[in-house]
């Protein structure tokens, strides 16, 4: 055991303290100006991975934490911290990611905020115990064991509220023999299920995943076998509205976490849209999803989308006569200078670990705007810096939390030539 002193907050939300002998110990569930009793695991890669034993001398920052399961579940990170330091740290991770990407003195507005319960989207762990239960919860930090989830001041209640009742239905189903998960959204029609499991569905599977679909209204249950998904249970039509328009997403589409963080990252895109812009201009969507971008800007320009998963480009196709969806992986295939050249504005919404192929070919060409979102501010260091290379400046950043609690941070960035 050690004392340490608690000196910083890392990106993951773990207190950071120097260590006597050289570099720094990474201990979670601490926070800046703390003394604690921790135990000290072996380094990895320069960081010592610590477990605080006690807290000798707590900070005035330090809150009681909404959810009994914090401190274990693996979801949030820093439930005991204060708002308004939680918030100014968050806005300072983008702050931070700017500034490495070589831009100094970034401006960078206020956190937009998520309130608690209103995360509409969840990827949880199912796990079938000795006894036959089955458990649907968030996994423990680091590790595969699952927290089963009783309450969730993240989530909206009517999905907590679902846990129960499908926990009891895949009791019965002989599709789970030991481990699987489902992505659970809510969308306007209702919640939509996908669920992996680890052996086929059953005739009498499906006829239990009605019913249970009948009685909780849900609209649509799917099930994901070979890489592919196939619908297990259809009670009612699915919808969901993105700027007015409605679509019908595949099951388990990628929705931004919250309405809320969705229409701060709209409102943060439109705001980024040079002042001067001809609604006859070509706006390209990359990464484009369902549309949750591509539909808004439909009112400032003609868009061109791109999305590497077919259902999503499915989905999208038709929504707006203003976009056009067409499927590319843009890893594998990026737009070539000569493909960006018509382009007057390029937003883009890469995955966690952003865009480097695509950035180092907007570099190479000539778009004069780029209007990035990122999930990951390394992500944003490493692309910005590509572009602040080849001549753009950074206008302004918004950072935004959707994921309430967690070391995630989203963010819109604004560059222009």
């Amino acid at each position: 055991m050690t004392e340490l002193s608690i000196t910083t907050m890392g990106a993951q939300g773990d207190g950071i303290a120097p260590l006597p002998e050289g570099g720094h110990a990474f201990v979670p569930y601490t926070l800046p100006g703390e003394r604690v009793e921790a135990y000290l695991g072996t380094p990895r890669q320069g960081a010592v991975p610590g477990s605080a034993l006690s807290i000798l001398s707590a900070s005035p920052e330090r809150v009681p934490a909404p959810c009994v399961h914090f401190g274990r579940c693996g979801s949030c990170a820093v439930q005991h911290w204060a708002d308004a330091p939680y918030a100014a740290w968050k806005r300072g991770r983008l702050v931070a990611a700017l500034e490495s990407a070589g831009f100094a003195a970034p401006l960078v507005h206020d956190l937009a905020r998520t309130p608690p319960g209103a995360r509409r989207r969840a990827d949880l762990g199912l796990e079938r115990l000795a006894d036959g239960r089955v458990t649907i919860g968030f996994h423990t930090r680091g590790s595969h064991e699952l927290i089963p989830l009783t309450e969730c001041p993240v989530l909206q209640p009517a999905l907590v509220a679902l846990l129960p009742p499908l926990a009891e239905t895949l009791r019965s189903l002989s599709a789970l023999k030991r481990l699987g998960a489902v992505v659970v959204n809510m969308l306007d029609s209702g919640p939509d299920l996908l669920m992996r499991t680890d052996a086929p569905l059953t005739m009498p599977d499906r006829q239990r995943l009605a019913a249970f679909a009948a009685t909780h209204r849900i609209p649509r249950i799917a099930w994901s076998t070979k890489g592919a998904n196939e619908v297990a249970a259809q009670h009612e039509p699915v919808r969901h509205h993105l700027s007015g328009l409605a679509i019908t997403p595949p099951a388990g589409a990628f929705l931004q976490a919250s309405r809320e963080g969705e229409a701060a990252i709209i409102a943060a895109v439109l705001a980024g849209l040079p002042a001067k812009l001809s609604k006859r201009a070509r706006l390209l969507d990359l990464y484009a999803g369902i549309g949750t971008l591509s539909l808004p800007l439909a009112a400032h320009g003609v868009v061109q989308a791109y999305e590497g998963d077919g259902a999503a480009v499915t989905a999208l196709a038709g929504a707006h006569p203003r976009v056009t969806a067409t499927r590319r992986d843009l890893a594998r295939q990026p737009l070539l200078p000569a493909e960006l050249k018509s382009y007057a504005v390029v937003v883009l919404d890469p995955p966690f670990n952003g865009a480097p192929e695509q950035v180092a070919q907007i570099a190479r060409g000539t778009v004069p705007h780029v209007i990035y979102v990122s999930c990951n501010p390394a992500a944003l260091a490493r692309d910005g810096a590509t572009l602040r290379a080849a001549g753009f400046a950074l206008r302004e950043a918004t950072p935004v939390d959707q994921f309430l609690w967690s070391p995630h941070l989203e963010s819109v960035a604004v560059f222009a030539r």
